[in-house]
């Protein structure tokens, strides 16, 4: 299906073990303090429960997980937070998206636009590649947990748009309010997803080959980096052999 699918998918693999585990829990933090902005109840808001999931999948203690519904509806003090959105372009042409969280706003864009700058890519103005993308879920399963007639009939029961073979993984596009009843309905099933998440999937893709697969990783490993960045999407379409072994997987 997509490049950022499978990179979404690798990415998660080298989570396990990645050494920097903090700046996982500190990124998931600002999501939830964000979503707790439009309501403390995740029974009514579906970015925090969406968000609290993933802190709980991640193994955060509930403790660290109230704090931040407490701060992000401002009843516990704490820094004042940006969410904001770069848009770019990368090696090839590749669209890009940058969802940040940040409390300097400045320091954040020359952060950015750096990263953009010395991997081949170039920052752009807003608006210029947001309408290549539509918000959706994307969840990716293992293949060795099902067969594609099977999980297939689970995804689309419960209200998913497409499944893929993906390589290694079976990749399934949902719209964003039916996102959590594929997920629930694959776990019940004992699928458990490699990765799930809402987010802005490409409505097309460039494929890249050579040169440009180093370019394009170097460049999403560098703005990932960033303490201040979220999210990174990305239209780019990578051989799944080629892709794994450019991120030393």
């Amino acid at each position: 299906m997509s490049g950022h699918s499978k990179w979404a998918t690798i990415k998660h693999k080298k989570a396990a073990t990645d050494a920097k585990r903090g700046r996982v829990f500190t990124r998931l933090i600002r999501e939830i303090a964000i979503a707790a902005r439009g309501g403390t109840d995740p029974n009514t808001n579906a970015r925090l429960r969406t968000a609290i999931s993933a802190a709980k999948g991640e193994n955060m203690p509930g403790d660290n997980i109230e704090r931040a519904i407490l701060r992000g509806s401002g009843q516990l003090e704490g820094e004042q937070l940006d969410e904001i959105t770069f848009e770019g372009y990368g090696p090839g042409g590749v669209a890009m998206l940058v969802q940040v969280v940040t409390n300097a706003r400045n320091r954040t864009v020359a952060e950015i636009r750096h990263a953009f700058g010395k991997n081949g890519g170039n920052m752009a103005e807003a608006g210029a590649v947001g309408w290549m993308f539509k918000r959706k879920g994307e969840i990716a399963v293992p293949k060795d947990l099902a067969e594609e007639d099977k999980i297939m009939s689970i995804v689309l029961d419960a209200g998913a748009e497409d499944l893929q073979d993906g390589g290694s993984a079976w990749e399934i596009v949902t719209p964003p309010e039916a996102f959590e009843a594929v997920r629930d309905a694959l776990v019940n099933a004992g699928m458990k997803p490699e990765s799930a998440e809402i987010g802005m999937v490409p409505n097309s893709y460039i494929k890249l080959t050579g040169p440009q697969v180093g370019q394009m990783i170097r460049l999403m490993e560098s703005i990932e980096e960033q303490d201040d960045v979220q999210h990174v999407y990305a239209n780019f379409d990578i051989d799944e052999k080629e892709l794994q072994s450019a991120v030393g997987n």
